[in-house]
């Protein structure tokens, strides 16, 4: 049976070694069970990770997943669960935080909100959390134009003065010379009509011909 494994971040397939490869089939490797879940290690696309139950939790850059052992997996998990805590609530809703790729943030209600310099981010204080939400919450409000809620078609402000209308994953980007508080719900089913794909018809086969079996004569003696 043919087995995969995955090349750590830092190795090369044209330089890595028959030892190297080898150990790379060791993982993923089972390190026990804590809190009724079972936790692992093991190397993706990502790099390596441990994994606990769902939750998957990346290794600092430079630690080897084969070296990993289960109280330092404990660590992670902990740390992990620590880290996405909710740090409060707003209308009932848990708040987290959390540093992405374009800085901090906070998670409410499946919503990330940049968190500026202007806020202590270690020390966000509930003030701090309604004054985010509610104005992220503000600025959505402000950018919708119309929003039909029935037909699932919404249009909302874009940049450079545009506007744009949205239903599903379709997104219709407007000329600056329409004014999109004027348009009416026919006026941008319309547009959105114009914008789909038109389905193919599959073409009928034609009926398959009968074989016509063919005729033996029979030589008259």
């Amino acid at each position: 049976q043919k087995q995969f494994a995955s090349l750590m971040q830092e190795q090369n397939i044209g330089t890595i070694s028959l030892e190297e490869a080898l150990s790379l089939f060791l993982l993923p490797k089972g390190l026990g069970t804590y809190k009724d879940e079972e936790v692992e290690v093991n190397n993706g696309r990502f790099g390596p990770y441990v994994r606990f139950g769902k939750m998957f939790v990346s290794l600092p850059k430079g630690e080897d997943p084969l070296d990993v052992t289960f109280e330092r997996a404990k660590e992670l998990i902990d740390e992990k669960e620590q880290a996405d805590a909710p740090i409060g609530t707003y209308d009932g809703e848990p708040i987290q935080k959390g540093v992405g790729r374009f800085g901090p943030f906070i998670k409410w209600n499946g919503m990330f909100i940049n968190v500026s310099k202007k806020y202590n981010f270690d020390n966000l204080s509930q003030q701090d959390l309604e004054a985010l939400i509610e104005d992220k919450l503000q600025k959505e409000s402000d950018k919708v134009v119309h929003n039909w809620e029935d037909e699932g078609i919404k249009v909302e402000k874009a940049r450079w003065g545009r506007s744009v209308i949205l239903k599903g994953k379709m997104k219709i980007e407007l000329s600056k010379d329409v004014d999109a508080t004027k348009l009416t719900l026919d006026q941008v089913k319309k547009m959105i009509e114009e914008k789909t794909p038109a389905k193919k018809v599959a073409a009928k086969k034609a009926p398959a011909k009968k074989a016509v079996a063919k005729k033996t004569t029979v030589k008259k003696k």
